[in-house]
C-alpha cells in the first residue's frame, strides 16, 4: 500500500488532570502530539498507511515517544535521533468561560537543528502517494523550512498529491523569514489547501469576509495566483465557550461550493488536534470519497475528536460514517 507521507516536530503535551491550573495541583498527565502527526496518527485509524518524518530525541523520551507511534503501525524509519531534547508543551485545559492556556517549550528541541542534509527524501518518499505538511514547520526555524520545501519539490516531481493547512501563527515567526513569502512559495507545490479565509487573506494580501460568497471569491482568487491548488476546504467553528462548539465545513472545488450541516458539540472533553483530524478527514476523504462526502467525513471527524483526551483523535472510519448517518445521540453500543 502506498504510503501518507507527514513530516513534522513530535511535541509531548503535559497538563494537570482535569481542568486544573497547574497551580491548583501537584498531578499530572503527558500525550504526544504534534501537528503533522495529529493528522498522521488520525490517518492510521481510518486505515491508511502512514510514515511520518521528524527529529526526536534519543533518550528513553525519545524511545517512548517512537514507540507510541509504533502503536499506531507508522512508518519511522526516517526518524532521526538527537541528542537535543524533545519538544514539551503546557496546557491548562480551560472550561465554560475560562479559556485554556499553552506555553511551548520548543526553542533548543530536537526537532529545531533539523537541516535539509539530514533528511534523504528520495529514500523517505520512494513509496509515497500524498504529502501533508502544515504552516508551523516553516515557521519553527530555517532549518525546518528548508528541509520542507526540499521534501515538497521532490513529492510534487514524483506526481504525489500535496495538501497544504497553512496555519498562520505570528507568535511563531521569529527568525527573519517573512510568513507570506515563506508559505507562498511552498504552496506552489501544493495541490489542495485545507484553510479558511484567514489564511487566504495572509497569502492574498486581502480582506475577504467569512460569508460564503467571499470564500468562494478567495478561493477563486487563490487558484489564480497558486494555479497547482485545485481544492479548498475550510472548517467554521463557532464557539459558544470554552466547553461548547459548533462546527461545520464548506469547500470550493473549482467547479462548484458545497458546505455541511451544523454539528453541535455541546460538552468538549478536548479540543486540541480537532483541525488535525479535519485534514486527516479530508485526506482520508478525498482518497476514498468523492469531494462532497471528503468534505462531510472532515467535518465529522473534526467533531469526534473533541469527545478524546490528548492530542490525537482515536475514532476509526466506522466511528466517522456512523456520525454520518445521524449516530450523534451517544447511546450505548451493545
Amino acid at each position: 500500500m502506498k504510503q501518507i507521507i507527514t513530516f513534522g516536530e513530535v511535541l509531548m503535551r503535559i497538563s494537570p488532570i482535569g481542568n486544573k491550573k497547574f497551580i491548583q495541583s501537584n498531578a499530572a498527565e503527558f500525550y504526544f502530539g504534534g501537528t503533522e502527526l495529529n493528522v498522521g496518527i488520525s490517518i492510521a485509524n481510518f486505515g491508511g498507511k502512514v510514515k511520518h518524518i521528524s527529529s526526536i530525541s534519543d533518550d528513553f523520551i525519545g524511545d517512548t515517544a517512537v514507540s507510541y507511534l509504533n502503536k499506531f503501525d507508522l512508518d519511522t524509519s526516517s526518524i532521526i535521533r538527537s541528542s537535543r531534547p524533545l519538544g514539551v508543551y503546557f496546557l491548562e485545559v480551560g472550561a465554560v468561560m475560562r479559556p485554556s492556556s499553552i506555553s511551548y517549550n520548543r526553542s533548543h528541541s530536537s526537532f529545531s537543528e533539523i537541516v535539509p542534509s539530514m533528511v534523504n527524501w528520495e529514500k523517505a518518499l520512494e513509496n509515497g502517494k500524498w504529502f501533508h505538511w502544515t504552516g508551523i514547520t516553516p515557521a519553527l526555524n530555517k532549518g525546518s523550512q528548508q528541509t520542507l520545501l526540499e521534501g515538497l519539490k521532490l513529492a510534487r516531481k514524483k506526481g504525489m498529491t500535496v495538501s497544504a493547512d497553512p496555519t498562520y501563527r505570528s507568535g511563531l515567526w521569529k527568525y527573519g523569514e517573512g510568513a507570506k513569502e515563506v508559505l507562498s512559495e511552498l504552496i506552489n507545490y501544493s495541490t489542495v489547501f485545507i484553510g479558511g479565509v484567514n489564511e487566504m487573506n495572509e497569502l492574498l494580501g486581502t480582506t475577504y469576509s467569512y460569508s460564503n460568497e467571499d470564500f468562494i471569491e478567495a478561493s477563486k482568487a487563490l487558484m489564480v495566483k497558486f494555479p497547482s491548488i485545485e481544492k479548498v476546504f475550510d472548517k467554521i467553528r463557532t464557539s459558544i465557550n470554552s466547553s461548547w462548539h459548533k462546527i461545520k465545513a464548506r469547500m470550493w472545488n473549482g467547479l462548484e461550493f458545497k458546505e455541511t450541516t451544523e454539528l453541535d458539540i455541546t460538552h468538549i472533553v478536548d479540543r486540541i488536534g480537532t483541525g488535525d483530524a479535519f485534514a486527516a478527514g479530508i485526506i482520508h476523504g478525498l482518497l476514498n470519497f468523492d469531494d462532497d462526502k471528503a468534505m462531510e467525513f472532515g467535518n465529522a471527524a473534526c467533531a469526534i475528536k473533541h469527545t478524546y483526551s490528548g492530542d490525537v483523535n482515536y475514532a476509526n472510519e466506522k466511528d466517522v460514517l456512523s456520525i454520518l448517518e445521524g449516530n450523534v445521540t451517544g447511546r450505548l453500543n451493545r
